[in-house]
């Protein structure tokens, strides 16, 4: 059974199309990439696999379950290209406000905050306010929030975006062991040498998927070496 299933998803704002006829599978244990310039409308597809917003056309399937489904949210960690925390709260306070809308025991909230502080590296700066958070500090606590109660799929948008290198590589090996526990990881970047790391890709841009595959398939297919030349190549560009 597919994690994530998004079929013939169309989207228009207004007179606007920003998705047309967008189809993807994402199976488990699968980190999926969705790659593509600013603009190019793959937030507002992570947002209608979410829930958050409606397809104009289309549907899309998250573990088996129509999208939108308030029940779903209990098994999907999102994290949004705006931090969405709250600043005049500590991180601390932050991840158990976000532990304590799901369905944990209150010694699994404890594990769970201990966990995610650790793995974005913030535990020393727990009992800081988010006022006083750096940008990719308050980056680093939305990923952790993301994984607060250990959701089976995980939805990244531009996750390392202001996160130093050393972090970041940190960051993507825990998805790679999250990944070999069977958990579902849709992650949109704009970062070459990310979308490598990634199982499948699809490159999307003005709302459509210009190719998708493997890393190793696109260069394949178009006989180059760099998914950047491939992204040009297909009729993208980035940036």
């Amino acid at each position: 059974m597919a994690s994530i299933v998004v079929n013939q998803v169309s989207k228009s704002f207004g007179k606007k199309e920003v998705l047309k006829k967008i189809s993807l599978t994402v199976e488990p244990g699968q980190i999926y990439g969705l790659i593509g310039p600013s603009g190019s409308g793959k937030t507002t597809l992570v947002k209608i696999i979410v829930g958050m917003d409606q397809a104009s056309e289309g549907t899309v399937q998250v573990l088996d379950t129509t999208v939108p489904n308030l029940s779903l949210l209990q098994n999907i960690g999102y994290m949004a290209q705006a931090d969405a925390l709250y600043t005049d709260l500590t991180g601390k306070e932050n991840l158990a406000f976000f532990a304590s809308l799901f369905k944990l025991s209150k010694n699994e909230q404890k594990k769970r905050i201990a966990y995610a502080a650790d793995l974005v590296n913030l535990t020393p700066d727990l009992k800081k306010r988010v006022e006083a958070y750096s940008g990719g500090m308050k980056r680093r606590l939305s990923l952790a929030v993301a994984l607060i109660q250990d959701p089976q799929v995980l939805i990244l948008d531009e996750p390392t975006v202001g996160i130093d290198p050393e972090l970041r590589l940190s960051i993507w090996q825990e998805l790679y062991r999250l990944k070999d526990e069977g958990k579902t990881i849709l992650v949109t970047t704009h970062v070459m040498d990310e979308a490598e790391k990634c199982d499948r890709l699809a490159m999307v841009r003005d709302g459509v998927i210009l190719t998708s595959g493997t890393p190793a398939e696109l260069k394949e297919q178009f006989g180059i070496t760099s998914l950047e030349e491939v992204f040009l190549k297909a009729g993208g560009k980035m940036g």
